[in-house]
């Protein structure tokens, strides 16, 4: 079993609490994701529907409701001029067999169809041991309904922790890729990553990100997420 830690999920490094080194991440405040001394750009166009589906991550777990990432985030993809609205569909404790099972009431829930969909799932599959073929095809079955919603996505990758074994850590962290490049989705490989090896950015559980971890987290993600709405949006 590796004892080295790669780049893993801060679920599975914070909540073994083991000690981890600690190294520099974007430091953010405010709607963070600029420059300081940048002006914010004025918001114009059309609005931007934004789906943020995910668990506690997104449900943003003990903090109050602007401090979660869809919220953070809208306010970031605001201030540059993008008339985002980002829709918070997070719920705590969704595996994705349980996103899988809500997805369709979720898009029908819509006023609009979405120009993206942020599909941020995975976590709590690892925290139960289910196995990566079954998360596979719980994502497999999202993405092939929002194909055929005609949706964008943006897939939020994770990592799994070096001690479920290697072949548990290979096949898990070989779906987020894979997957996007089967359905041609966008990817943030592991959108964790800025925060992970901060300790201080989580809460007392070890698990969830503080406000500040979520400012941190928008920070690192922003260009991304921009980069992923489709281009006429995008250059509002």
């Amino acid at each position: 079993m590796k004892t080295i830690l790669g780049p893993v999920a801060a679920l599975a490094l914070v909540a073994c609490g083991a000690e981890v080194p600690v190294e520099d991440a974007p430091e953010a405040s405010g709607d963070a994701a600029f420059e300081e001394g940048a002006m914010p750009v004025p918001v114009m166009g059309e609005e931007v529907r934004i789906v943020a589906f995910g668990d506690s991550l997104f449900a943003g777990y003990n903090l109050a409701e602007p401090e979660g990432y869809p919220e953070k985030l809208e306010g970031a993809l605001r201030a540059r001029g993008i008339n985002a609205r980002v829709i918070d569909a997070g719920v705590s404790g969704d595996t994705s067999r349980a996103g899988r099972d809500r997805l369709a009431f979720t898009l029908e829930g819509q006023e609009a169809t979405p120009d993206l969909f942020i599909l941020e799932l995975g976590g709590n599959d690892l925290l139960r041991g289910i196995s990566p073929e079954e998360t596979r095809a719980n994502f497999e079955a999202m993405l092939t309904t929002l194909r055929g919603a005609d949706v964008p996505v943006l897939i939020m990758g994770m990592r799994s922790p070096p001690n479920y074994g290697a072949e548990y850590q290979e096949a898990f962290d070989a779906i987020y890729a894979d997957l996007a490049e089967q359905y041609d989705t966008a990817l943030i490989d592991f959108w964790l990553e800025d925060i992970y090896t901060r300790p201080e950015l989580f809460q007392d559980d070890r698990i969830h990100p503080t406000a500040e971890g979520i400012e941190a987290l928008v920070a690192s993600t922003v260009d991304e997420v921009a980069a992923a709405l489709p281009e006429d949006e995008a250059e509002q």
